[in-house]
């Protein structure tokens, strides 16, 4: 099943609160209800030429895992971590699918992160390495890291690197039925390959990163774990558009725009 958030195309997006629908090939559903609580079909049924898709979630919180993929940590000079790696980006650093990403003045090197992203379902605190961790789970999504590179090692700690408005796209839905340990996931800008890896050589697996992150903070429905980005990292500038793609899930595209004159 694929969950999205939708608003009517002839609707202005900030005055109208997003709507969570299924979708199918041609068209959204409408529920009464988030995803991850009590819904129920309601009696809408857009055309999806007629709706404007958004983030898919709101979440409280995006927990990012660094250098889980072994090729991506070696380009950038950096050890494999002996365990995870974790930092937050805020959720106003969040924009949808066709949303713009930003570029910082104050950043000389904006690059792309493609990654699996995935959708916590319901809460969940001190997990035990018995717990069945992927039954906490909504679904998967894709994700867009956006990263101020020369920020972030200038600053050591990552949280303005990663934090500017619109570096954390995502989309362009939520799909429940994914089998997130054999997936291939890759980048785009302007229709050429940049990144492409598989989940299976992640460092540390989904099912790990839950229970991990569990014990640290307690992960509530809605909220988003960005699970590492594969080798292949590069910059993105004006004008570019650039794609992260998951199989099974979809392809998120984002053009990218120059400053906002401030």
């Amino acid at each position: 099943m694929r969950f999205c958030r939708f608003i009517p195309a002839d609707r202005a997006v900030s005055t109208d609160t997003p709507r969570y629908g299924i979708l199918d090939d041609h068209q959204v559903r409408e529920i009464s209800g988030a995803p991850w609580a009590e819904w129920s079909q309601s009696n809408g049924v857009w055309p999806l030429a007629s709706v404007r898709c958004v983030a898919p979630v709101d979440p409280s919180k995006i927990v990012c895992i660094g250098r889980n993929y072994a090729a991506h940590a070696a380009e950038l000079g950096n050890e494999v971590p002996k365990e995870p790696l974790m930092f937050l980006k805020p959720p106003s650093s969040i924009v949808g699918p066709e949303e713009p990403v930003v570029l910082t003045p104050y950043s000389q090197r904006v690059e792309h992160e493609g990654e699996l992203a995935i959708v916590i379902g319901q809460r969940c605190s001190h997990l035990r390495d018995s717990d069945d961790a992927l039954s906490y789970v909504l679904g998967y999504t894709c994700l867009n890291d956006v990263t101020a590179r020369d920020i972030q090692k200038s600053d050591v700690q990552f949280t303005r690197g990663k934090g500017f408005d619109s570096f954390c796209p995502v989309g362009p839905h939520i799909e429940t039925d994914l089998d997130p340990t054999n997936v291939l996931v890759e980048t785009r800008v302007n229709g050429t390959v940049r990144q492409s890896g598989n989940t299976s050589l992640m460092i540390y697996r989904c099912a790990f990163l839950i229970r991990w992150i569990s014990r640290m903070m307690t992960l509530y429905p809605g909220d988003i774990i960005a699970t590492g980005t594969p080798a292949g990292v590069g910059p993105l500038v004006a004008g570019d558009a650039v794609e992260v793609g998951v199989a099974g899930i979809g392809v998120l595209r984002n053009p990218v725009h120059a400053p906002s004159a401030q």
